[in-house]
């Protein structure tokens, strides 16, 4: 039985030659590869979350596995209904539907993710960011930044809901051109028809991925790689044409009569005329002989940087409307579907809003126009904005009361880390300094938290907790909580302040060879449930997996002794036990 990283690379080497992949679903019979799924996915939040039946996380075992790899051997494996729930749509009122498959059915799906994403990621496109490892948001802008100088028009695409509207006849037929095994999409098929329960009531999913299933993301790269080919070989290559811009005539008959005068020695006359020729573009903008297209993808959401005018940018817009429309059975949103002047107007894409920077006056050592054409990335205010809220009260910073019952620690690392959130998220972004707003705002919030808490004025806050922070830019102002912890162990330390607003550029090297896609080194939890033994009784029969949320469940109320596999998991600062079916059981009913 080969390991779980010999089989995905070889599965990776068939990708990148472009192969067809044969007898996969053979793989599905490897345990090691469950093994390496379980490690990847017991951290998730929803790990302990049911389903439409009771199974979690909680209970996982070697024996766990070798039922689901019977039943898929003798193909009578048979994907359960997910539970569906609903969550807030980001500065939204309507609400996204979310499937919870059950414990068993999350398992398998990370296997044959991990095959697929192991086949399909060297051949998806370059252009191409969303649910793909050494891949993200970050790398998707840095991509608009540094290589779309010079854009007129943003052409912003959004497909109306995309991922609950995928055909499942194309996305299986997609399947089929390159995995030549019926039994693997026989098994993608029941996935995808499995349905969902909504207040207990059976509905049938005619089409598809469902939010929230594991395997979800790599089916709908599979299926939006046809947009990007599509993109790549019918649309880039008819709209970009011509080596450089021809020169601007107007400017070079300027840049003539300067040289007129300098001869002439008229300085008066130099002077006034390179005032205009600094208002002139030294290209011709309206060369119909040159054209430039760009294109980016992340999940449903694209864009198009265009050089030309602007009825070929509707022609272009056009033109993908209608391949998604009569290919991939999808439709663009019109109202998020805009065709923006990168001049005047700003396109937004990935919470960033995304402008085209022109100032005649910014100038380099040589004398020449520094940053017209070039990409400007910027923090929306209204982000700012909506951010402040939560610590806002008739406009004026206030406390956060559902806090005061929390730590000093938890206090302050929790606002800490809400704010580096952010600041992190738009490090790309040239107007980063703006969310001094934010964290002057985030500041008087948590300090009049803690005065709440304590019943002290502000003041005294500072008193008591302000630091000098060292960082990478110099000492800075700050407020810190320590919170000591004995002989030989480092104390708890949490911090507020010491984050740079400062913009940071991020250097992104994307190529068609990626890395490995996994990791070759088996975690501390696979390797004691491969042990075999019970962590309490040093039993070796029937051995599971007992899972908890937080470490803090631990803490039991009032001064009673803590039970000994509280205590063995406190020590060794696990959420994980391995324990016997017997053990297991008693723990769960309370008798250990």
């Amino acid at each position: 039985m080969q390991n779980a990283e010999t089989v995905l690379g070889v599965i990776q080497d068939l990708g990148k030659r472009g192969l067809p992949l044969k007898r996969l679903y053979r793989n599905l019979f490897n345990p090691f590869l469950y093994l390496r799924a379980y490690g990847r996915i017991y951290r998730n939040h929803g790990a302990l979350t049911p389903g439409t039946t009771p199974e979690t996380a909680d209970g996982m075992s070697l024996e766990k596995i070798q039922t689901i790899i019977k039943a898929v051997r003798y193909e009578r494996y048979r994907w359960l209904p997910v539970r569906r729930t609903y969550i807030a749509k980001k500065n939204s009122s309507k609400k996204r539907p979310l499937g919870l498959p059950s414990w068993s059915d999350k398992l398998l799906q990370e296997v044959i993710r991990s095959l697929l994403e192991a086949y399909y990621e060297p051949q998806f496109s370059p252009k191409s960011h969303g649910f793909r490892p050494g891949r993200g948001c970050h790398t998707a802008l840095d991509m608009i930044h540094s290589g779309w100088r010079g854009t007129t028009w943003f052409i912003e695409g959004d497909i109306s809901q995309c991922f609950d509207r995928l055909d499942h006849t194309f996305l299986l037929s997609t399947l089929a051109e390159k995995i030549q095994d019926q039994r693997f999409l026989r098994l993608v098929k029941g996935l995808l028809e499995a349905g969902y329960l909504e207040e207990w009531r059976y509905y049938a999913t005619l089409s598809g991925a469902p939010q929230g299933g594991v395997s979800s993301p790599i089916l709908s790269n599979i299926y939006l790689d046809k947009l990007d080919k599509f993109v790549e070989t019918q649309i880039l290559p008819k709209y970009n044409a011509g080596i450089r811009r021809t020169p601007n005539r107007e400017y070079m008959r300027v840049h003539q009569r300067i040289s007129y005068y300098e001869k002439k020695g008229n300085k008066p006359k130099v002077q006034q005329l390179r005032k205009l020729l600094q208002s002139l573009p030294s290209r011709d903008p309206k060369d119909p002989e040159f054209r430039r297209l760009r294109y980016v993808r992340y999940a449903d959401d694209w864009l198009l940087g265009f050089c030309g005018p602007k009825c070929e940018a509707e022609d272009i817009k056009r033109q993908i409307g209608e391949f998604l429309h009569s290919s991939l059975k999808l439709e663009l949103s019109e109202e998020k579907t805009l065709i923006t002047n990168a001049r005047t107007e700003a396109a937004h894409f990935l919470g960033y809003e995304i402008v085209v920077l022109n100032n005649d006056h910014k100038h380099d050592q040589r004398g020449h126009r520094s940053i017209n054409g070039q990409i400007g990335l910027k923090v929306p205010m209204k982000v700012i904005r909506e951010k402040c809220k939560p610590y806002l009260c008739h406009g004026k910073p206030t406390r956060r009361t559902e806090r005061i019952v929390n730590t000093d620690y938890s206090i302050v690392a929790q606002f800490q880390s809400e704010f580096r959130g952010i600041a992190e998220y738009y490090q790309l972004a040239f107007n980063r300094h703006r969310l001094s707003r934010l964290k002057y705002v985030m500041e008087q919030s948590l300090t009049k938290t803690l005065a709440c808490k304590y019943r002290i004025s502000v003041n005294q806050v500072y008193r008591r907790y302000r630091t000098i922070l060292q960082t990478e830019q110099g000492p800075r102002n700050g407020l810190q909580v320590t919170i000591e912890r004995g002989e030989g162990r480092k104390p708890l330390v949490a911090q507020w302040g010491g984050i740079s607003l400062a913009r940071r550029t991020m250097e992104v090297e994307l190529n068609d060879s990626p890395p490995p896609i996994w990791n070759s080194q088996r975690s501390e939890l696979l390797q004691r449930l491969l042990a075999d033994t019970c962590e309490l009784c040093d039993s070796n029969d029937n051995i599971e997996v007992h899972h908890i949320r937080h470490l803090k469940d631990l803490k039991g109320k009032g001064n009673r002794e803590q039970p000994e596999w509280v205590k063995n998991m406190a020590a060794r600062k696990r959420k994980t036990l391995i324990v016997c079916r017997k053990c297991h059981e008693d723990i769960h009913a309370g008798r250990r």
